[in-house]
């Protein structure tokens, strides 16, 4: 408040929650909106840092920046570095498989080959399940290594199953997304430990802007039904305590 600014820590370069604008090259997404909503709403400017993947958890811990609005997952392994808001959302890890495959839920690919990102949450999942995790760098290897028959699915976040299952239907071999979740993960706002009114207000703040249909607007422009990735919202802020879900290691 004293120094007028936000500092918000968001992706570098991850469509659609915080990506440069091909037009503007200015910071635009998800993540973005949410980020000056929430400073508008303090009424002091929101100053955008684009950061790595690697970087959201690091960057709030060292003080770099006040919070991480960056699709972050909450872990039991971020939440011993930093603390989290109540969720926004609840965000699933999700399995696509060929559409030809007979197997229905994640149980049936128990020991089965699956390929995601390396270092990811859904790297994580694979694990849980028990499959056997096949790593690369992007979405892009991995959705390759099922097309070309390395893997028999891939793992992913919902927006990104979504968009590849799309574009399968038109170029190379269908795929489909098994209904049942590979791994539920709450998605909040990070920041630095023992700042108990900070986490106080971002919650306060979240749950306002929840209430004001401000959320779901914001989701509606970025993910909703008329994007490529027509996801309808249904989540609403709420503590941690009140989810159902096995928090990921």
């Amino acid at each position: 408040m004293q120094r007028k600014e936000l500092r918000c820590g968001t992706f570098a370069d991850v469509t659609p929650f915080a990506a440069p604008d091909p037009k503007t090259r200015e910071m635009a997404g998800f993540d973005v909106d949410l980020c000056r909503a929430i400073a508008k709403r303090w009424g002091v400017e929101a100053k955008i840092s684009p950061l790595s993947v690697e970087a959201r958890v690091p960057e709030v811990k060292l003080g770099r920046v006040d919070i991480t609005v960056a699709n972050l997952a909450y872990t039991l392994g971020r939440a011993e570095q930093i603390q989290f808001s109540d969720p926004y959302y609840l965000a699933k890890e999700m399995l696509a498989v060929k559409a030809s495959d007979p197997g229905a839920t994640k149980a049936d690919f128990k020991g089965k080959r699956l390929a995601s990102t390396k270092g990811s949450t859904s790297e994580l999942a694979i694990k849980l399940n028990e499959s056997d995790p096949l790593t690369f760098v992007d979405t892009g290897s991995a959705y390759m290594a099922v097309q070309q028959n390395k893997a028999v699915g891939m793992v992913a976040n919902t927006m990104t199953i979504t968009k590849l299952v799309n574009e399968s239907k038109t170029a190379g071999q269908p795929l489909k997304m098994i209904e049942e979740p590979m791994a539920l993960q709450p998605i909040g706002i990070g920041m630095k430990k023992d700042e108990p009114a900070l986490l106080a207000k971002v919650n306060e703040t979240l749950l306002a802007l929840d209430q004001a249909g401000e959320i779901n607007q914001l989701w509606d422009k970025w993910l909703g039904p008329a994007t490529e990735f027509k996801m309808t919202r249904t989540d609403k802020v709420v503590p941690l305590s009140q989810l159902k879900f096995t928090p990921l290691p």
